[in-house]
């Protein structure tokens, strides 16, 4: 069993085109393809096991997308538990040049069926561990309610795990009232979710229930709020430019890594700040170089000893 289950509710085949100059209108020759299993779950998980962690993807796996993706995991060394999938499993296309921001094409994927959810829940309950953590990130099947979300932060509860969710929108709040430990999203993304006019407004009310609030405000760093209000702050990490795509699925794989190994919250900031800012300076979406991330958290002036220990024995259930 896994210390650490990555739930990936609407996972993904990425594809990469790198083009010279991205022209909207225009016929553009593709430079080079690269197509990955993906999702915001599945990319946490790929970054994890960077970092030499054991970890496990559960997601709904449809079609011969589905299928692919099983058989591109298996290859790369990534433990997955496919559930029932209803429908082909979507694509994401990137669109990547050297001169602006990526443009990100995302299908939608197939639509909310209960019945898929209900395994997807049923699987989640069997993959927690008590006192492991278990991370929901990504988006949601179309047509799907909050509760969802809530449901499976529910049942990773009841069974003595920690979660830690990675979504937004609506599901984001229902998941902090419904009982996890920590919930991340972006600025924009907090305020969002709860209506609020302002950050620290909307970490207030996110924490309300208990949750650890980590809000990524990209060049201007990222920000905590603990349940008891203490807020800590880290500046972005200086020398990372690239490809800013899935930097914050590396930055949740920093930060869950770091929990896992019961550092203090300030550090596995840090370490989120670091782990975001490694995945830019790479060329794909989602993944991280252990050299380069080494090399920025050096920069950084963080002990790298204290992410890279192996980690401690989890408890198994009777």
């Amino acid at each position: 069993m896994a210390r650490i289950v990555t739930v990936t509710p609407n996972p993904a085949v990425d594809t990469t085109y790198r083009v010279a100059h991205h022209t909207v209108g225009e016929t553009l020759r593709v430079a080079s393809v690269e197509r990955r299993a993906g999702g915001k779950g599945v990319n946490v998980a790929r970054v994890l096991r960077t970092l030499e962690r054991d970890v496990v993807v559960v997601a709904p796996l449809g079609g011969d997308a589905g299928r692919w993706m099983r058989r591109q995991l298996a290859a790369e060394g990534v433990a997955v538990r496919p559930t029932a999938g209803r429908g082909e499993t979507r694509t994401t296309v990137t669109v990547v040049d050297d001169v602006s921001h990526p443009t990100v094409l995302a299908e939608p994927g197939p639509p909310f069926d209960p019945r898929a959810w209900e395994s997807l829940r049923t699987e989640v309950g069997r993959s927690a561990l008590p006192g492991a953590w278990v991370v929901v990130a990504g988006s949601s099947p179309a047509g799907a309610p909050a509760s969802a979300v809530a449901a499976l932060v529910a049942v990773a509860r009841s069974r003595g795990a920690r979660v830690l969710v990675d979504v937004s929108g609506p599901s984001l709040a229902a998941a902090a009232a419904a009982g996890a430990d920590i919930v991340k999203a972006n600025a924009a993304e907090v305020c969002d979710a709860t209506g609020a006019r302002s950050i620290d407004a909307a970490m207030s009310q996110l924490s309300a229930h208990g949750a650890t609030v980590v809000v990524s405000r990209g060049a201007e760093g990222m920000i905590a709020r603990a349940p008891d209000g203490t807020l800590i702050r880290r500046g972005a990490v200086p020398g990372a430019s690239g490809n800013p795509t899935g930097a914050g699925d590396a930055a949740t794989a920093g930060l869950v890594a770091a929990l896992d190994d019961d550092l203090p919250l300030d550090t596995a900031v840090a370490w989120a700040a670091v782990a975001g800012a490694a995945a830019v300076r790479h060329p794909l979406a989602g993944a991280v170089d252990l050299d380069a991330l080494l090399l920025l958290a050096a920069r950084a002036g963080i002990d790298v000893d204290g992410l890279l220990v192996a980690p401690s024995p989890v408890r198994r259930p009777s």
